[in-house]
């Protein structure tokens, strides 16, 4: 009798053939920039999205561990199932806060956000307008949403203005975007979206995963360093980077979070997340207050690595942040670049389609404010001579 999952050995051997096979690691160490253990050998790590070096600090773990003992670990079943417990509203409300919205709700993830509050604004009836660079929960929110898609080429406004132009049949429109790209470290052009959002009476939901805690003047993010925070419907943003922690969080009108909160599949039917994970939330917000020089020393290292790359000639694409690509094209190239930096030491992640166009393949370096100079300096050294 033939084998069913015959052909999954087929998809592997394709996969592996175009260097675009993963294979599992595990890491032995906490999974903060600096120095990170790897299937026991040791690395300077350029992987991690912990961009504040907050994820193991002594303050996110007595958090933790001061909220643990009385908690528990489980949440038992959705907030509108079992109700939210106090550390969530206590979080809900900082957030809210944060971000100069009246209300905020949360979710198990950044992605569970996105899928849910995408999906229950747009309908059969409606169109989405979606960066072609989108991350993958935008994507995976706009499908879900059954609306009408329109993928615009990357940050091209004059393209998204002219396909606005002919979508006034529908019953909603909607904008949505990240604001700092994940693969690509550039920036949303948020004034002119939140303009044509404005003009075309569409709504416009701004993702802020990677700028949350990293961008303007108080870390609230992109909206906050371009002032377009009083045009855009809803913000959505992760615990899990920056903040270093682990979940999501819509915020926006009381109204639209009373609305999400009803309707998002993502949160009716998902678990809450962990209230011990809320008090970590806290205290990440606390430092993000308190600590404005983590900010600008990963904006410093940000500036000079990018300069020190270009210099050498490698090309970084539009980068203007933290996310630091080095594009190599083929994915054969940017594995074989990325063994070799692993070789010296360096673990800098190597991305390759779906998660980037093909013959877009490349390292993506993700700064922190903890790395050291002499720790950027090995790898600018390495790279120098490669």
């Amino acid at each position: 009798m033939p084998d069913p999952f015959d052909w999954i050995d087929d998809e592997l051997k394709s996969l592996q053939a175009n260097s675009l096979l993963r294979k599992r690691t595990t890491r032995q160490s906490p999974p903060i920039a600096g120095m990170v253990q790897i299937d026991g050998r040791q690395f300077i790590n350029f992987g991690s999205n912990d961009y504040l070096g907050i994820a193991a600090s002594e303050e996110l773990v007595l958090a933790v561990q001061d909220s643990v003992s009385q908690l528990g670990v489980g949440s038992g079943a959705s907030a509108l199932v079992n109700g939210r417990g106090t550390l969530h509203h206590r979080l809900e409300d900082e957030l809210a806060r944060f971000e100069g919205t009246e209300s905020a709700l949360l979710f198990p993830s950044g992605y569970a956000a996105n899928v849910g509050l995408i999906s229950c604004l747009a309908g059969k009836e409606d169109v989405v307008f979606s960066d072609s660079l989108n991350h993958a929960s935008i994507i995976d929110g706009c499908r879900l949403s059954g609306a009408k898609i329109v993928v615009y080429p990357h940050s091209n406004i004059e393209e998204l203005a002219t396909r606005m132009e002919n979508a006034h049949q529908f019953r909603r429109r909607l904008i949505v975007t990240d604001s700092l790209f994940s693969m690509d470290g550039d920036v949303a052009k948020l004034n002119e979206i939140s303009q044509l959002a404005a003009s075309h009476d569409a709504m416009l939901v701004v993702d802020e995963a990677h700028a949350t805690g990293v961008l303007g003047a108080n870390g609230v993010g992109a909206c906050e360093l371009l002032n377009v925070d009083k045009n855009v419907t809803a913000k959505v943003g992760t615990l899990s980077k920056a903040l270093g922690g682990v979940g999501g969080f819509v915020a926006g009108k009381a109204s639209l979070i009373d609305f999400v909160f009803n309707k998002a599949r993502s949160q009716v039917f998902s678990t809450a997340l962990p209230e011990i994970n809320a008090a970590a939330g806290i205290a990440a917000l606390e430092i993000v207050a308190k600590e404005p020089e983590r900010r600008t020393r990963l904006e410093t290292h940000s500036r000079e690595l990018r300069h020190e790359l270009t210099s050498m000639g490698l090309d970084i694409g539009n980068s203007t942040s933290q996310i630091i690509p080095i594009v190599l094209g083929d994915s054969e190239k940017a594995l074989a670049t990325a063994n070799r930096l692993a070789e010296a030491g360096i673990y800098a992640p190597v991305i390759r389609p779906p998660s980037v166009p093909n013959n877009e393949s490349r390292l993506r370096l993700s700064l922190s404010s903890q790395h050291s100079k002499k720790q950027i300096d090995i790898l600018l050294n390495f790279l120098a001579i490669m």
